[in-house]
């Protein structure tokens, strides 16, 4: 599976990518960690802890473990500026009174790939728009939230008319996501479903700026704690959700309760993901 370029580099096709690999049982999970008790956990210290560095490992070839990094740097008042992929790859963006307003997407020849501009309501954002030098290749994202605001679907749209979209749909168990079901925008009409469990830890992705959360539109971003088991379904021709797939994640933590290892495995207990998380106090 590619890694996201900068970590948030081309995040919507991954997602697509991860769909058609659910429906051939070789789906490879995110982040997530071990716990139980939410009465524990405390606010992040008065510095925050920023995530500096991710080093991801896929198992998905067997005995080709595939190793990727990305680095992430901030400015003096904790935003994301940058983010670069060992491959090349990185991401930069720009901000208004607090919320990003633009971010710019480079190739490893340093050319500019594609821009998003993200849309706002107030201090609600409703979408994220991407310009590509091939205009058909421009994609705009539409968000909608519950009453609590919380982030419940994200629309891909890929054509003007938005023929067969991709759909994510959220559901919450309080400030965690319980249910994400991701649909494509096929004529096969493609549909998984993942259910997870969490810890009383803190995600990685705690002091990320929140609307960059929002728009990475996945459980592991959007939650306030990491997830400890996952369930994957498939929905089959007669429109029911049949068990795909089950994966268990185990945890190390700092002293601080953020993660810096985290390692998922299958219902065999193989190893398909391993993750090691950095962080910086800003």
């Amino acid at each position: 599976m590619n890694h996201l370029s900068g970590f948030l580099y081309l995040s919507l096709q991954k997602k697509m990518k991860k769909i058609l690999l659910l429906i051939t049982a070789s789906f490879i999970l995110m982040n997530c960690g071990s716990g139980d008790n939410r009465d524990e956990i405390t606010s992040p210290i008065s510095k925050k802890l920023l995530l500096s560095k991710i080093t991801t490992v896929y198992y998905d070839s067997p005995g080709i473990p595939q190793t990727t990094v990305d680095i992430i740097s901030y400015d003096d008042k904790g935003e994301i500026l940058k983010s670069v992929s060992d491959d090349g790859n990185s991401s930069v963006f720009e901000y208004i009174n607090g919320k990003p307003s633009r971010a710019l997407y480079y190739n490893p020849n340093n050319t500019l790939e594609y821009t998003s501009n993200y849309k706002y309501n107030g201090d609600i954002l409703v979408g994220v728009k991407s310009f590509y030098s091939d205009p058909t290749s421009n994609r705009d994202v539409s968000y909608t939230y519950n009453g609590a605001g919380k982030l419940i679907s994200a629309k891909l749209c890929q054509s003007t008319n938005c023929n067969n979209p991709y759909t994510t749909t959220l559901q919450y168990n309080g400030e965690n996501v319980s249910v994400e079901i991701l649909e494509s925008g096929s004529s096969f009409g493609l549909s998984t479903k993942r259910e997870f469990t969490y810890d009383d830890k803190f995600s990685p992705y705690t002091n990320f700026n929140p609307y960059i959360r929002t728009s990475i539109e996945s459980a592991f971003s959007i939650s306030k704690n990491n997830y400890l088991t996952e369930k994957i379904s498939v929905k089959n021709s007669s429109g029911v959700y049949v068990a795909n797939q089950s994966n268990t994640y185990s945890v190390v933590y700092n002293a601080e309760n953020f993660p810096t290892e985290v390692i998922g495995k299958d219902k065999n207990g193989n190893t398909e993901i391993q993750y090691k998380y950095e962080y910086i106090l800003k």
